[in-house]
């Protein structure tokens, strides 16, 4: 996750509600009215199963209260907003407490077709359709209690399962490839891309080879894993995620598929 934003996170009151303007309304309305057409038909079933389940509103933004209200009779989760970008201990904790912490700001113009850090559109859009679904949150909760037990030494590494299904991860359905993850679901162009490019490696799923794989928050990803049946990461949630990110550490990174980062000197 980036270490800074440039927006400000806005706070939520009493009730747990915030207060968005109406251009702030009108951008959440304009991504939902662009995103839906490419969700519909680039997004795993499980997804869209879990947008309808929670009927989210098209023209404004909602209500983290709201949502978890939900939540709460589907899954047992809550989403909570956050005053500013959290690291990785608070993100495991949050969710081993079955809490989603979401990004209280949402995007500008300027950065409509992407956003590096997380916003309200991604959290709300992108995370809690899955989340209504009691597998899904298991996931999401394994990963937590993972990660709560881990040393921060261990975070980079166990947070790259996270990366790689519950944010940006694929899986195949009737033959086809179909996107599964928040950060897809929420992206414009990414969602495309992942599917379709023929730039991108797509690879089976395998815990301990995702563990070992680089990623990037600043581009298109260079490559995705795929998901035969969701099955095979709900088995995931059951094995020991600690013990496999020590043998993950033991094993070394996997080669970088990226391009070397330009400097403003270069």
């Amino acid at each position: 996750m980036p270490k800074s934003t440039k927006y400000t996170a806005k706070c939520a009151d009493a009730r747990g509600h915030i207060d968005y303007s109406a251009e702030e309304d009108a951008v959440w309305a304009d991504l939902y009215a662009a995103q839906e057409p490419s969700i519909r038909s680039f997004m795993a079933r499980e997804y869209l199963d879990g947008l309808d389940r929670l009927d989210l509103p098209k023209t404004k933004v909602p209500s983290c209260a709201d949502i978890s209200n939900r939540l709460l009779d589907m899954t047992g989760w809550q989403v909570q907003p956050v005053p500013a970008l959290i690291g990785f201990k608070e993100f495991f904790g949050m969710l081993a407490n079955k809490v989603f912490p979401a990004a209280s700001f949402i995007r500008s113009r300027e950065d409509f077709d992407y956003i590096e850090e997380p916003d309200i559109f991604h959290e709300i859009f992108g995370h809690t359709p899955l989340l209504s679904d009691p597998r899904f949150a298991a996931f999401s909760h394994a990963i937590g209690t993972a990660g709560a037990r881990a040393d921060a030494s261990d975070y980079t590494w166990l947070i790259r399962l996270y990366w790689f299904s519950i944010e940006f991860g694929l899986r195949r359905q009737n033959g086809q490839i179909k996107a599964l993850g928040s950060g897809l679901a929420s992206s414009p162009t990414e969602l495309i891309y992942s599917v379709s490019s023929d730039v991108p490696d797509r690879d089976p799923f395998d815990v301990l080879t995702i563990l070992r794989t680089p990623y990037r928050i600043d581009m298109h990803q260079m490559g995705y894993f795929v998901l035969d049946d969701p099955q095979e990461l709900f088995a995931a949630a059951e094995r020991d995620l600690l013990a496999d990110v020590h043998q993950a550490r033991s094993l070394g990174l996997l080669p970088n598929k990226f391009p070397p980062k330009v400097t403003a000197a270069e």
